[in-house]
C-alpha cells in the first residue's frame, strides 16, 4: 500500500471505544491504509499491567475483529524483553522496509512526556509521530519540555497529505471526538461489580467475564 500505516501502542488494560476512535479517527485525519495495535508486554513507564500480556493481545483482536483496516502484532506480547517504542520501530523498519511511511499515533498527554522515552530522539528516524488532541485545545509548543519544543517546532506538519511523502521526521496533529473513557474507569467499575457496559465492545466485555478478569479480591 502507498498510504502511511499507522501504528498504535499501549497497554489496552482493557481496550475500550476511547482507543478505537483514536485508531478509526486517525485513518481519516491523515490518510492512512490502516492501523496496527501493538500491545505492550512489558511496558518500562507504567506500572504492571492487572491482566497478562496474552490476555490484553486477545482483547484487542476481539475487539478490532471484523475492521478490514485494523491488525494486532503480538511481537511485543511475546517478547520477554520490556516494550521499548523505538525497539518496536526497529523491527518494523526491518520487516517493512525503508521505504514505508510509518505513522506512530500517540495522545497529547503521552507525547507530552516524549523525552523521557528510551532513545527518544531516535523515533524521528523511523517514523511519524500523530498526536491527537481535545478539539479546541491543540498541542502549543509552549506546553511542552524545551527540547521537545524545539523538535515539535522543527517538524511540525501543517500539509497532512505530505505525510506519505517521506517515511519519517515529521510530526502532524489532529483533533479526534473526546469520549470520556479511561481504562483505569472501567477497572473499578470491574472491581466493585458495576456495570461497564457501553465503555467497551461486548465481545471485549464478553472476554473480562468469561475469564473472571478485573475482579476485586
Amino acid at each position: 500500500m502507498s498510504e502511511p500505516l499507522g501504528l498504535f501502542g499501549g497497554t489496552f488494560d482493557p481496550v475500550h471505544f476511547g482507543h478505537l476512535r483514536l485508531a478509526e479517527e486517525s485513518i481519516a485525519h491523515l490518510g492512512l491504509g490502516g492501523v496496527r495495535w501493538i500491545p505492550a508486554g512489558r511496558p518500562p513507564h507504567r506500572g504492571v499491567p492487572e491482566v497478562t500480556g496474552e490476555q490484553r493481545l486477545a482483547m484487542v483482536s476481539a475487539a478490532i475483529a471484523g475492521n478490514t483496516r485494523f491488525s494486532v502484532d503480538a511481537s511485543e506480547v511475546m517478547a520477554a524483553a520490556p516494550s521499548y517504542t523505538v525497539h518496536t520501530l526497529e523491527r518494523l523498519r526491518h520487516e517493512l522496509g525503508a521505504d514505508r511511511a510509518l505513522v506512530l499515533l500517540v495522545g497529547a498527554d503521552a507525547f507530552a512526556g516524549l523525552a523521557s522515552w528510551h532513545r527518544w530522539r531516535d523515533i524521528f528516524s523511523l517514523a511519524h509521530l500523530a498526536v491527537s488532541h481535545r478539539p479546541g485545545f491543540p498541542v502549543e509548543s509552549a506546553s511542552l519540555p524545551a527540547a521537545l519544543a524545539e523538535e515539535f517546532e522543527a517538524r511540525r506538519l501543517s500539509d497532512i497529505d505530505s505525510l506519505k511523502a517521506s517515511p519519517g521526521g515529521a510530526i502532524a496533529t489532529f483533533a479526534m471526538t473526546q469520549l470520556a473513557i479511561s481504562a483505569t474507569q472501567i477497572r473499578k467499575l470491574l472491581a466493585n461489580q458495576l456495570s461497564a457496559r457501553y465503555l467497551l465492545p461486548d465481545a471485549v466485555l464478553d472476554y473480562i467475564q468469561t475469564h473472571s478478569l478485573y475482579r476485586n479480591a
